[in-house]
């Protein structure tokens, strides 16, 4: 009884506020007319799939040549603020936050050994580190989170943040980007991916950012997603390339930023993504049979492989990394492997190319701990103590970038394949490798039936925009067998079934099921 007192009040407290989270209307949750066979491309006919949803990525650097004005201004304001002695702080939550989490990475590499220009980049994401391997629930909520991290990191007058959100209305950043605009004289940006009429229609916090001239806004609408409401996916490739041009470019002619951008785009065209097609295969096939996958890399594209690996738990219902602290292990079906880092710490720090940044608020939650963080072990020791609670055999996915030479390496087994990179830089490598694995791993997760034509089915409801998304899907799929259930009753099933639901399981598919044999019954 006090279980259900608990999950009716829960539903209550969402459908009070569900107006500011009912986002169907936005571009990016709205299905893709090009991809309505995409489930069944993935089990069929994989060339098919992965060449509709390369199509849709091809759209993306169209969209970029048509902002470089756009960002043109963010490297001026980005300029200006390192050589005026102040820092740059990327902010994000989710996949967001993960990209924001990748360009300071990127920028290391890119200015290893310059101790000043080294630190200048401070990113993060709602969570913390640790939202890096496995969301933070309900964090992203919360616009006083995205306000109370900045402050905590140091963020002063001087300094400029770039904020990113795929929807434009996620409430950590939105509180995070005003909370800078308070604070800085240089005025905040804010990146994101939905038209500002529908954007201003649909969300009051998204309103009040648009209509804020103390923000800068940069609209990069992409469209609809190859995989519905995957903003993962094209998404967060343009909000990344974006930011990241600004950055890797600050202090170069803006010419060179066109170059390359002319060059990403001419290698994506003529480059044959099918040669991924034996890996999905393959892949699937391993995951079929009971096996398991370790991704194995290093410090230069460990950041954009943890990144697809860790997002398709919660896309897709996977359990997610495991961590060593926890006594019950349920084992993800692949993870990421560092083979030269000695110990976790040594992992996380190659990783990064600092110190994680990790913080404990008491009150709230102890998920966000550095000793929590710790407990994630991708080191040279982990297969031998995953071998303890897990007998079951791993393949190496090995996926490695020749620096000298330009290219990326990849090896399942006996599959092999070279991708060279021609004359693009480090970062436009990064933009290359995520959207090869992103085809990679929404083509696999098709195979293996864990979406339906091109709707996320196993979503799961970890926040109020997830559950919406949740209750949206189920309403489809439910009018497709002619039967009409009103949002609230949704919402109230949601709540009900969501923490009972295994998390390997597909709690719409759930819902679908439990109202289909109401609906037979009555």
């Amino acid at each position: 009884m006090i279980d259900q007192i608990k999950y009716e009040q829960g539903a209550e407290e969402f459908l009070k506020v569900s107006a500011q989270f009912r986002l169907g209307g936005l571009p990016t949750e709205t299905p893709n007319p090009r991809t309505l066979n995409l489930s069944e491309d993935a089990k069929h006919n994989v060339s098919r799939a992965i060449a509709s949803i390369k199509e849709i990525d091809q759209d993306v650097f169209k969209k970029v040549e048509a902002s470089l004005s756009h960002i043109k201004f963010l490297k001026e304001k980005v300029s200006e603020t390192i050589l005026g002695g102040g820092n740059i702080f990327l902010c994000g939550c989710g996949a967001t936050g993960r990209l924001s989490l990748a360009l300071e990475t990127i920028w290391r590499h890119q200015h290893s050994g310059n101790k000043n220009l080294e630190n200048t980049i401070t990113s993060f994401m709602a969570g913390g580190d640790v939202a890096l391997i496995n969301s933070v629930e309900k964090f992203e909520d919360f616009p006083e989170f995205g306000e109370r991290q900045l402050l905590e990191l140091g963020f002063k007058d001087g300094d400029l943040l770039i904020s990113t959100t795929e929807g434009g209305e996620t409430p950590f950043v939105i509180g995070a980007t005003e909370a800078a605009a308070r604070i800085s004289g240089r005025s905040p940006f804010f990146l994101y991916c939905n038209p500002d009429d529908v954007l201003i229609k649909t969300a009051e916090r998204s309103k009040r950012v648009i209509e804020d001239p103390k923000i800068h806004k940069i609209n990069l609408t992409v469209g609809p997603m190859a995989l519905t409401g995957s903003t993962r996916m094209q998404a967060t490739t343009i909000l990344m390339y974006a930011a990241g041009l600004a950055l890797w470019f600050y202090d170069q002619d803006f010419q060179k930023i066109e170059n390359e951008v002319k060059a990403i785009q001419s290698l994506i065209d003529k480059t044959n993504f099918d040669f991924l097609r034996p890996f999905i295969e393959r892949e699937s096939d391993i995951y079929k049979k009971g096996g398991y996958i370790f991704y194995e890399t290093d410090t230069y594209f460990g950041i954009s492989i943890l990144t697809d690996t860790t997002e398709r738990s919660p896309t897709f219902s996977l359990y997610p990394f495991e961590n060593q602290l926890d006594t019950v292990k349920n084992p993800s079906l692949s993870y990421l492997y560092f083979r030269h880092s000695k110990n976790a710490e040594s992992a996380w720090n190659e990783l990064l190319l600092r110190a994680p940044r990790t913080f404990h608020w008491k009150e709230i939650t102890n998920a966000t701990s550095g000793e929590r963080l710790a407990g994630f072990d991708f080191s040279e020791k982990f297969p031998e103590v995953r071998a303890g609670y897990l007998k079951n055999e791993h393949a190496y996915f090995k996926i490695y970038f020749d620096k000298e030479n330009n290219y990326i390496t990849f090896e399942l087994e006996e599959l092999k394949h070279t991708l060279k990179l021609d004359d693009l830089n480090f970062l436009s490598a990064h933009l290359v490798l995520k959207i090869l694995i992103n085809n990679l791993s929404t083509t696999i997760m098709g195979r293996m039936g864990r979406y339906e034509s091109n709707l996320m089915t196993w979503v799961r409801a970890s926040n109020n925009k997830l559950v919406d998304r949740a209750v949206r899907y189920v309403t489809i799929l439910l009018a497709k067998k002619g039967i009409d259930v009103s949002y609230e009753k949704l919402v109230h099933a949601c709540f009900r079934m969501k923490d009972l639901v295994p998390r390997d399981q597909a709690l719409v598919l759930k819902m679908v099921e439990e109202f289909s044999k109401k609906s037979n019954s009555d």
